[in-house]
């Protein structure tokens, strides 16, 4: 019998977010949707992560508009989203009523997947996201954020994805964030997880160390049901495998893709000039491009270790750049292990520089680590001693509830905040999330001369 393996496109939105910061516009996706419809994808992943954010930021678009448009085009493929747990698309934890509005109207303007993480594996903080999913008949795809350390290991993550099936999941995603799933544990984990449950298990890493396509290889080997892939021009560096590339090894393999060779090969055609413009204009960075082994050694996501020299350069220090990555697991075992995932990574990787550049580790401590240890995000993977936690908090209280049970419903508070410029409840969403990029947003989407200065109008009098 043939094996089966399924394609989840990502250029519509982590392709272009891991190599263009997901600058791409609406316009420049439109041409090619029907084309993509008919590649024989399984999905297409098109809003969620930093989609949102970058509408509103850098393209002058409505996210909510995005997805419409895409669905209009998009007939027969499914529509997938990327979704943090209770943080949703933002940075911090919104009040249940807030999520599971969110997940309602992400379903009803078109999404049909929905991949949920949480960057603790906080089981606690997909809660609501689960219910709301299933209430409103979206297909939700629990996922584990994927790290190796001390109590990391595959017992880990099979009890995870058991729980997650009990939550109700459709469907379960290994998602390493950082390109450090190697070959030999993928393949172990696949394995063990494919006699474990009967959900299908897709499998995400980033070309960030160079092995992505051997762990992709191995994953369909052990079982994999399906894999996440960017066509060619959106492929590669920080970004994932080649569509097209992964296509044919495996088909010649034995594997059936379900993929039209010739409908990628106009897709690719489609986006090549559209990312030569962006290199022309400076926003494919070069170095999105690099190999980084560093990655596998520190278990740092490539985009983390960037961020890293670019902080130590403005202080002047980047000769302590090896230092800030030796402190960097140092203070990951005193964290408890988080995942390298966002927010997390931005954290710890800040915390390490602070703690090599003073000179004195916790000596100055950011206001998210003191919320972490406080239980603030959730629970840690392994516990933090006493000795770190009286460094940083002294005796403050720690949460030791689900930290969304501590906020408030928020939905009523936001409508009337913008009672004067949201004409939708996704419009009150976009604010709910984003409020200070969302108010000048909204108010120009309602009233396009808000913010045009009185001064500069020309009064024409009869």
């Amino acid at each position: 019998m043939t094996k089966k393996i399924r394609f989840m496109e990502t250029v519509l939105r982590d392709g272009h977010q891991s190599l263009v910061a997901t600058r791409m516009s609406t316009p420049e996706m439109l041409p090619i949707l029907k084309k993509m419809d008919e590649a024989g994808y399984d999905a297409l992943e098109v809003w969620g992560g930093a989609t949102f954010d970058a509408c509103l930021r850098y393209l002058n678009e409505d996210p909510w508009e995005r997805l419409r448009t895409i669905r209009n085009e998009v007939k027969h493929t499914k529509l997938q989203m990327l979704l943090r747990g209770q943080n949703l698309l933002g940075y911090k934890h919104y009040p249940d009523d807030v999520v599971e509005t969110f997940i309602q109207k992400a379903i009803e303007n078109g999404i049909d997947v929905i991949r949920v993480f949480d960057a603790l594996n906080d089981l606690r903080n997909l809660k609501t996201s689960f219910k709301a999913i299933k209430k409103y008949g979206g297909h939700c795809q629990g996922t584990i954020s994927y790290t190796t350390s001390e109590v990391h290991n595959n017992d880990y993550y099979l009890k995870l994805v058991a729980q997650m099936e009990i939550m109700g999941a459709d469907s379960i995603c290994i998602k390493d964030m950082a390109g450090i799933l190697t070959p030999k544990n993928v393949f172990e984990l696949v394995s063990a997880l494919k006699k474990s449950t009967v959900l299908p298990i897709h499998v995400h890493t980033h070309c960030t160390s160079g092995i992505a396509e051997m762990t992709y290889l191995m994953a369909a080997q052990a079982g994999a049901d399906g894999i996440d892939c960017a066509i060619s021009p959106f492929s590669g560096g920080t970004s994932q495998p080649a569509t097209e590339s992964m296509a044919i090894a495996l088909e010649e393999m034995g594997y059936d893709t379900g993929l039209d060779l010739e409908a990628l090969k106009e897709i690719a055609d489609h986006f090549r000039p559209i990312k030569e413009d962006f290199r022309s204009k400076g926003l494919l960075n070069p170095k999105v491009m690099d190999v980084e082994p560093n990655t596998l050694l520190y278990q740092v996501p490539g985009g983390m270790l960037s961020n890293l020299l670019s902080q130590l350069k403005e202080a002047h220090q980047e000769d302590k750049y090896e230092a800030v990555l030796k402190e960097i697991p140092a203070v990951r075992k005193d964290m408890g292990y988080p995942p390298l995932v966002t927010p997390l990574s931005q954290m710890v990787g800040t915390q390490a520089v602070m703690n090599v550049v003073s000179g004195e580790r916790y000596k100055m401590v950011p206001k998210e680590i003191k919320d972490y240890v406080k239980g603030s995000y959730g629970k840690s993977p392994a516990p933090l001693s006493e000795e770190i936690k009286q460094k940083i908090i002294g005796d403050e209280e720690t949460c030791t509830v689900r930290p969304a049970d501590m906020i408030e419903p928020g939905m009523e508070s936001f409508k009337k905040d913008t009672a004067a410029y949201a004409g939708t409840t996704e419009d009150v969403l976009t604010y709910a999330l984003f409020p200070n990029l969302a108010e000048p947003f909204l108010r120009k989407k309602k009233d396009p001369f808000y913010d045009v200065p009185i001064q500069n109008v020309t009064i024409i009098l009869p």
